[in-house]
């Protein structure tokens, strides 16, 4: 059994990220993608900007952008689709994540449970 991608990326997010990077002023950076304990629900996506991975993210390339995922997400991640939309009252990136078991009322903060570790071990 191969270990399924840790994040792909929608063209949506993939454009957004390339944006965002041109107005960050640093066109060589990568966006990391990590986890944060908060929110009713124990989880938050959180998102930053890096010139380099930090050891043991995992990096995903995509269409050329570059995404860092912190390792301690990894598990919570794996197999996740990220994608940016644009709505009438907000618009984000988003995460359809296959880990997620629970969300809050208002999705700010989400339930996760981590893969098994032995799918690391098949790659």
């Amino acid at each position: 059994m191969s270990r399924p991608p840790v994040v792909v990326l929608t063209d949506a997010a993939v454009n957004r990220i390339r944006v965002l990077r041109e107005k960050s002023g640093k066109p060589e950076s990568g966006l990391r993608i990590s986890l944060k304990e908060g929110g009713c629900a124990g989880y938050e996506y959180a998102m930053d900007w890096a010139d380099a991975p930090q050891p043991g993210d995992e990096v995903v390339e995509q269409d050329g952008v570059r995404v860092y995922v912190d390792p301690s997400a990894l598990l919570y991640l794996l197999g996740s689709k990220m994608d940016y939309r644009e709505e009438k009252l907000k618009s984000g990136f988003v995460f359809d994540n296959p880990n997620q078991v629970g969300a809050c009322g208002c999705g700010e903060s989400v339930q996760l449970k981590p893969v098994d570790p032995k799918i690391l071990e098949n790659s």
